[in-house]
């Protein structure tokens, strides 16, 4: 028998908060990111579902919620970022879109930050799938891309290779330019921008970490 959903999620958000005791954290590119956490400006956090797990510590804002699958392994998710301060929708690209879709478009009027995994919450890995660009082409936030490599770091044998990064690490975070996304525009080309975007953010924090070694 599973031991109960509140257990692990207790156990996962210790695991999150005792790892980063033992990380040091590099940020590169936050600047206007900070000024719009604390001023009247709210976006749209994205990064690949690779990045989850300390993705927490990249937000400096007063609320934020993220898109959340409504499956179980989403059900665990949810309960854990509660635990560290993080609000969620449940819904995915897979299970319950639209009325996740519509719970983050809400909050969003409401004057939160959002948050999505664009390629979560089973893939194709590293393929930007459309409620991101539809959230911000609805609300007209403005969608800032956030990619994290790490200096020691064991990779899953999973669909996305998840990253963990391990103690005594040096995490770095890289912030790209923020991407618009027009009303009527093309949906499609800004999928493949914001590709684009995470992906050169990935490099530049992997150039990071070669650089520190």
């Amino acid at each position: 028998m599973s031991p109960p959903a509140g257990i692990v999620s207790w156990l996962a958000a210790w695991f999150i908060r005792a790892l980063r005791a033992t990380v040091r954290l590099r940020h590169h590119g936050d600047e206007r990111l900070r000024q719009w956490e604390q001023g009247e400006q709210r976006f749209i956090l994205a990064f690949w579902h690779r990045h989850l797990l300390l993705m927490p510590y990249a937000y400096r804002g007063r609320r934020i919620s993220v898109l959340v699958s409504q499956s179980g392994d989403g059900e665990l998710i949810a309960r854990t970022v509660a635990r560290l301060g993080i609000d969620s929708a449940r819904g995915s690209s897979s299970r319950g879109g639209i009325a996740g879709l519509r719970s983050l478009l809400r909050q969003a009027a409401e004057g939160w930050d959002i948050a999505f995994t664009p390629d979560g919450p089973k893939g194709p890995a590293s393929e930007v799938q459309p409620g991101v660009i539809l959230a911000a082409a609805s609300t007209g936030l403005p969608i800032v891309p956030v990619a994290v490599a790490a200096s020691r770091a064991k990779r899953l044998r999973s669909w996305d290779r998840f990253l963990v990064p391990l103690p005594l690490a040096t995490v770095h975070f890289v912030y790209g330019e923020p991407l618009a996304v027009a009303r009527r525009g093309d949906l499609g080309a800004a999928a493949a921008e914001l590709k684009r975007r995470l992906e050169g953010a990935e490099e530049e924090a992997e150039g990071w970490v070669k650089g520190s070694a």
